[in-house]
């Protein structure tokens, strides 16, 4: 491959882009790699479909040494598939829908389980079409609600998406394994330093599932690390260990009057002054916060439900989410027309609707909270005793410094990341809702049992990019580079032929070559542009050319090296190995 810089379509920028917010969207903009075609929708340009193009190849090579076979479905699909599975309703708005000529629904597809399931089911009748891996490379669809971070959260993507068939649980977790072993090779090869933790399942249903998350601190992921274990997880699937408690507390139920303390900061100072409960110790993480939220299922009415942590702790959206999946929830605020809810005063005893609470609101526990009327709060009040939550729900904060689930001792310590992949165990979700059975080895009907494993194409680039960048430009690993090589032509007309008979010299050699020969561009531009575009070496046809020599740059390390224009194309063959 030799591309040439005068006729290629490129335009870097100096200036960085008003609407950028992380260093790959700053970065792949002002490179000439994709340009913005609508909120959360790229153009992929020249270079930037290179590295794409490098990313997926990546993808397909591993898919198909771990056995997969390649297919592809439209994007535009039939309402009924989902219809059938539940999730043309679960997904409700994160889904783009639209109606053809003839009345019909479709939607174009966030993902495609529904429609490998049917053509298995199509396509297979025996024991013997078993175990079977499929996968494909398409564009996929989100309505995002605010697309951001440029290719990290748009409304269409790239996306590689697999789907193991077994029929067996253990055939299942085999196929698992091997996947996950692909990722690691596919993420290993491309550059990325990832971490792979416990994760929910959300939409895709199933029992376990692992993310692949690449760190980085513009990453929309949370996870959690252990000091002393392997434990990793994002904080979304953290557990909390309930405390053990002897035995109920002795202490009365008292009612104390409490006015002008709506906040667990203004409780626990006026608790501590008026020595509520004959104490002057108390804390927040002594009082229970009641958070009220909408709960929003997918074609139900909203209902009202309250969440109860330690007063030292937030309710965290994201997790509350994600336990009540796929249902989304909402802080509830029209306290007018719920006078029996008393905000900032609301209490577990007696509530009048559905009550899930932190697991360290564990039978026996004693809570200082809100008593149901204004200006009054309650001591004593034992979980169990005074009141029975509907159930527990993993929806507080999870801190740096929690004690880890997995071990005894060990603290949890938090770091952010971005989702390259996610691996599940479907299970039978899908197999079941559409019916799907094949003839077994007895001759009896067995019903497969499904394995999902996606990897985010485009996102995988900007994951690239957030990993590999310094203050000038853009650091790309060898295996997704736009180019092995990019010669720069640094001086008058004469430099430039050479720079052109020396691309074409390498491009011979197997070598993928970019050639700066813009005329009436200087070289102090080249120089910089060849910086931000980030191929891993640049050779500079300059002043010595006139003596044999050539300038061999180094990208990452920014060594440099005066090398025999002869020796040149075996010195970076040998180095792209």
């Amino acid at each position: 491959m030799l591309l040439r810089m005068s006729t290629l379509l490129l335009k870097t920028l100096r200036e960085e882009p008003a609407d950028a917010e992380v260093p790959s969207h700053r970065l792949l903009l002002r490179a000439g790699f994709i340009r913005r075609a609508a909120p959360g929708g790229y153009t992929w340009l020249p270079l930037g479909k290179l590295v794409l193009d490098r990313v997926t190849a990546v993808v397909r090579e591993e898919m198909a040494a771990a056995g997969g076979q390649e297919v592809s479905f439209p994007s535009l699909l039939p309402r009924d598939p989902y219809e059938v599975s539940g999730r043309w309703t679960e997904y409700g708005d994160d889904i783009f829908t639209l109606t053809d000529r003839r009345g019909a629904e479709h939607l174009l597809a966030p993902t495609h389980e529904e429609m490998f399931t049917l053509l298995v089911q199509d396509m297979t009748g025996s024991y013997r079409d078993f175990p079977l891996v499929l996968f494909q490379v398409q564009t996929k669809f989100r309505d995002e609600a605010r697309p951001r971070g440029g290719l990290l959260r748009g409304r269409e993507f790239l996306m590689k998406d697999a789907y193991s068939f077994d029929l067996s649980d253990d055939g299942l977790a085999e196929a698992y394994q091997r996947m996950r072993t692909a990722y690691r090779k596919v993420f290993a090869r491309l550059g990325l330093e990832h971490t792979i933790v416990s994760a929910v399942s959300g939409a895709m249903g199933g029992s376990a599932s692992e993310e692949f998350l690449a760190t980085s601190e513009v990453g929309e992921d949370t996870f959690v690390g252990c000091t002393s274990c392997s434990y990793a997880a994002n904080t979304e699937a953290v557990t909390t260990p309930a405390p053990v408690v002897a035995e109920t507390p002795g202490v009365p139920l008292v009612v104390h009057d409490t006015p002008d303390t709506p906040t667990i900061a203004s409780l626990v100072e006026h608790a501590n002054s008026h020595r509520l409960g004959g104490r002057d110790d108390w804390t927040a993480a002594d009082t229970l916060k009641n958070v009220v939220v909408t709960v929003h299922h997918p074609g139900r009415e909203p209902e009202l439900l309250a969440i109860g942590v330690p007063g030292d702790r937030e309710v965290d959206l994201k997790r509350l989410d994600a336990a009540l999946a796929p249902a989304t929830a909402t802080l509830f605020d029209d306290f007018a027309s719920r006078p029996d809810l008393v905000k900032g005063y609301i209490g577990p005893q007696g509530i009048g609707i559905r009550y899930l609470a932190d697991p360290r609101v564990a039978t026996g526990t004693a809570w200082l909270t809100g008593a149901n009327e204004p200006g009054r709060h309650a001591t004593g009040v034992v979980a169990g005793r005074d009141f029975t939550p509907d159930g527990t729900i993993e929806a507080a904060e999870v801190r740096a410094g929690d004690p880890c689930p997995a071990c005894d001792g060990g603290e949890l310590t938090i770091r952010r990341g971005i989702e390259i992949g996610h691996i599940f165990q479907l299970g039978r979700r899908y197999t079941d809702a559409f019916k799907v059975d094949v003839l077994g080895a007895d001759g009896k009907p067995v019903r497969p049992t499904m394995g999902s494993y996606g990897i985010g194409l485009s996102r995988a680039v900007a994951a690239i990019a957030e990993q590999h960048h310094d203050d000038r430009g853009l650091l790309w690993p060898s295996s997704v580079a736009p180019a092995d090589v990019h010669v720069v032509a640094a001086g008058k007309d004469g430099q430039v032929e050479a720079a052109l008979t020396l691309g074409a010299t390498l491009a011979r050699a197997g070598l993928r070559v970019l050639v700066d020969d813009r005329p009436n561009v200087s070289a102090g531009v080249k120089f910089t542009d060849a910086e931000l575009i980030g191929v891993p070496r640049a050779v500079v046809v300059g002043r010595r050319l006139a003596e044999g020599y050539v300038e061999l740059r180094d990208r990452r390390s920014g060594t440099r090296q005066e090398v025999p224009l002869v020796d040149i194309a075996g010195v970076i063959t040998t180095a792209v190995g």
